[in-house]
């Protein structure tokens, strides 16, 4: 019996089209799944699954011709038989059918058996109970709802919680236990904090280990789509509390915990990574709602790029945050004048950068060096604030940052952390000083996509000479001239420069 009836949910046209094939053919058909949960949080979604009790396929393939029958035009089905589902674009909405089915699982894989099965089955399968609801698009209870493991009293609760019993549903699925952390994460508001129950939390602690039949990649992406969130640190916390985050990230758990000698200490480093990355989440936010950051793309050739306003976060300035200080675990020295030192934890977390990556099986390109450049990089304007800002010294910061300039700025600003609240005021004040000064340092030099004005053929040519050492050594001494404000950034003041600089190399013009 369904317990009450929500076609305010079904507005959107494609619905009731899906309703009249289900008429016309026989065949029960439902929304299930995320679609029906974000409904009821008010949340946005534009992605739909149907379950049918018969053929995903076949029925997509009779929807998708009456929407062209009605509409006039090819209404464009895309079909997965490998997977028995198919997927429709129109009006945009994303429509993915498939069939109901019913699941079991081998111990040594993730991939289940499939059998075909009734609506009831198919959410028996599904990992939760807030995802486990459906509403009817048949026409004798059309919108009514199915919610047979109590979704609708859990979302209210705030509670994520398996249908079976935790222990099979993550040792079926282990990626489930991942889910489940990220669910607790992404659905939270202010209003309502989402927990998982303790019996589930238990049985991670108890199937932690089912993990090693997971991909990396299905994993990885699980973690991408946590540090996108609002608040990401909660996620990380819940994976250490139940021993996942040693199988997943190990060498930041091996930043946890404080040391102390002769009554000196230092900050726990797991918990100042897990809030740097908190706040560089609230202040992309902020700079995106703002406009001000923008994203570069270079070009093919590499001559030039194009730029736009960031529309969402940046997945990878997340990753560079919790992994900004992953070298103090091996830089960590104790000075009995200084205390507590992590002296070139900067170039140590840089070179560790793609050691996690490639063991992630993440992307060993550009994003990985963008991550790189970050960590490595991170204390740069934090230097500045301590001592004199010079030009010469912003000058440098803009060419080896580029324009990932924003994002270090937002990244270090984000990394001063400390319970001494005047200490943090004063170190924000002095930021602001760093800011203002590249802002300047911009707008006079054009720094940030510095190109040498003197290049190597230019060299050869005017000198009569092959390629060599000397060449490079000649443009390094004219770009270090312009970025320390000895000569102008023009082509006239760099070639008189590097004319002056002749005689020392025994070079006469050709």
């Amino acid at each position: 019996m369904a317990e009450t009836i929500l076609t305010e949910y079904l507005v959107h046209p494609v619905f009731g089209m899906i309703s009249e094939v289900a008429a016309a053919t026989g065949i029960r058909a439902y929304v299930i799944g995320g679609y029906v949960r974000d409904c009821f949080l008010g949340r946005p979604c534009n992605d739909v699954d149907i379950v049918v009790e018969g053929s995903g396929i076949g029925f997509a393939e009779e929807v998708g011709k009456y929407i062209s029958g009605h509409e006039h035009r090819d209404c464009k089905v895309s079909y997965f038989k490998n997977f028995g589902t198919a997927m429709l674009h129109w009006r945009s909405i994303e429509v993915e059918f498939v069939g109901a089915r019913k699941e079991s699982y081998r111990r040594e894989s993730r991939k289940p058996i499939v059998e075909n099965g009734s609506l009831k089955d198919d959410q028996l399968r599904r990992d939760f109970t807030i995802n486990a609801m459906a509403l009817s698009l048949n026409k004798e209870d059309y919108g009514a709802l199915l919610d047979p493991f109590g979704g609708v009293r859990d979302l209210i609760a705030g509670i994520i919680r398996t249908p079976l019993e935790p222990c099979q549903t993550y040792s079926d699925d282990p990626l489930r236990m991942l889910r489940a952390i990220r669910f607790a994460t992404t659905l939270s508001t202010p209003d309502l904090q989402f927990t998982i129950v303790p019996e589930s939390i238990d049985a991670m602690k108890q199937m932690k280990d089912r993990l090693t039949i997971l991909s990396k990649e299905r994993i990885v992406e699980e973690l991408d789509k946590i540090l996108v969130c609002d608040r990401p640190s909660g996620a990380f916390r819940i994976m250490d509390e139940t021993g996942l985050l040693d199988y997943i990230l190990p060498w930041l758990t091996r930043l946890k915990g404080v040391e102390t000698v002769d009554g000196k200490g230092h900050k726990d480093n797991f918990s100042h990574s897990l809030q740097v990355v908190d706040n560089v989440a609230e202040e992309e936010l902020t700079a995106i709602a703002e406009g001000r950051l923008k994203d570069y793309v270079v070009h093919e050739d590499g001559n030039g790029f194009d730029e736009k306003m960031r529309t969402k976060p940046n997945v990878w300035l997340r990753w560079a945050a919790l992994l900004h200080d992953i070298g103090k675990e091996k830089t960590k020295r104790f000075d009995p004048v200084a205390g507590w030192t992590f002296h070139g934890h900067d170039a140590v977390g840089g070179r560790l950068v793609p050691k996690i990556f490639q063991s992630l099986h993440m992307p060993l390109n550009e994003k990985m060096k963008y991550v790189r450049k970050l960590v490595e990089m991170h204390l740069r304007p934090i230097a500045l604030v301590d001592d004199e800002v010079t030009d010469s010294a912003v000058r440098r910061l803009l060419f080896d940052a580029g324009n990932d300039i924003d994002d270090l700025m937002l990244l270090c600003n984000a990394d001063i952390t400390s319970k001494n609240a005047a200490k943090v005021a004063r170190l924000r004040h002095n930021f602001e000083r760093v800011r203002v000064k590249l802002a300047e340092v911009e707008a006079k030099d054009a720094i940030r996509n510095f190109k040498n004005p003197i290049d190597g053929e230019y060299i050869m040519k005017t000198y009569g000479i092959g390629p060599g050492h000397v060449i490079g050594v000649l443009k390094e001494k004219v770009k270090d001239a312009i970025l320390d404000g000895r000569i102008e950034n023009t082509f006239e003041a760099a070639d008189a420069y590097m004319r002056s600089l002749a005689s020392e190399f025994g070079l006469h013009e050709a």
